[in-house]
């Protein structure tokens, strides 16, 4: 099962994160267990891999691949902030902790999920199927004004105001119910000429992103991991984060730069007076993967991963 995952830039997180015999290591979103897999042969039989993942999915790849790896293996289901809360409150030191950030493709592949706008199906989109809050709720509840900041904030869609429209007229006829049918909103929303500009694409790509994002509360989970992921670490470990979307990438760029910043005096000051070192060595800026990684895992084209190593706490900066 975990197997025929493959995960994206691979080989570059193994090279950055350089994980080693012994050390623990903690994968933030476990999925299909791709990346854990590597991981657990690199650590070997006295290291430690801690996975989490909110999926029910996600659980079953664990248990297979926890059958199979000679490390010390465990599982929190559970959101990733959850469980870095949980595993900073237990004092966990982590020599590596990372995160494969958005949607894997166990959940695109599910179709009965609602993920993809390529078939259709029930909208759902749910990464914890046991949540309330689904993609049918928010197409079918929020109103005009909300629907439009959504696919704009979110899915930084140009054409976010025609398609909020579109939805709201349609689902006053009858309930919008499935996948296919919000790709029909999405697509009668807009002009002949503006659907032929996508050539091959989607133009419904961008409004299933920010209603995803919205169900799954994915930047506001992201935004409460960094800082516990950081936490986690001990003084040398190191982090990575693979991003799919400018959204989530400039929130890691942005915690990782401040971090890697030294001195915060005026340009002015002839001396530095503040004392503040760098908590955070930059491994990498943004890795992106190769021709050939992308010719046979398209899904990979947008992947970008930054890395860090920490250098010292907060505290004793």
């Amino acid at each position: 099962m975990t197997r025929s995952h493959v995960p994206v830039l691979a080989g570059e997180l193994i090279e950055l994160t350089a994980p080693a015999p012994g050390e623990t290591v903690v994968d933030c979103t476990f999925g299909a267990g791709g990346h854990a897999r590597l991981i657990a042969d690199r650590i070997g039989s006295s290291g430690t891999l801690v996975c989490i993942d909110r999926d029910p999915l996600a659980e079953e790849h664990f248990e297979e691949l926890a059958r199979e790896v000679a490390c010390e293996t465990r599982f929190l289901r559970m959101d990733y902030a959850d469980g870095l809360a949980l595993l900073g409150e237990e004092r966990l030191s982590a020599d590596v902790v990372y995160l494969d950030l958005g949607i894997s493709s166990m959940q695109v592949d599910a179709r009965e999920r609602g993920f993809s706008y390529s078939y259709d199906a029930p909208l759902d989109m749910r990464m914890d199927p046991s949540q309330e809050l689904d993609a049918r709720e928010i197409v079918n509840t929020w109103d005009e004004r909300r629907l439009a900041q959504l696919f704009r904030r979110l899915g930084e869609d140009p054409n976010s105001g025609r398609i909020a429209r579109e939805i709201v007229k349609r689902r006053d006829r009858a309930p919008i119910e499935t996948t296919g049918e919000l790709v029909a909103a999405i697509e009668g929303a807009l002009p002949a000429a503006v659907r032929r500009s996508f050539g091959g694409g989607s133009p419904a790509k961008r409004v299933f992103q920010a209603v995803r994002i919205a169900v799954n509360s994915e930047l506001d989970s992201l935004d409460r991991a960094l800082p516990l992921a950081w936490d986690v670490l001990r003084i040398g470990g190191r982090f990575a984060a693979i991003s799919f979307h400018s959204l989530e990438d400039r929130r890691v760029k942005r915690f990782l730069a401040e971090r890697a910043r030294g001195c915060v005096c005026p340009p002015d000051f002839p001396v530095c007076v503040c004392g503040r070192e760098p908590e955070a060595e930059l491994i990498s800026r943004a890795v992106v993967p190769t021709a050939g990684e992308v010719a046979d895992n398209p899904r990979a084209k947008s992947s970008r991963l930054r890395s860090a190593r920490k250098l010292r706490t907060a505290a004793t900066a």
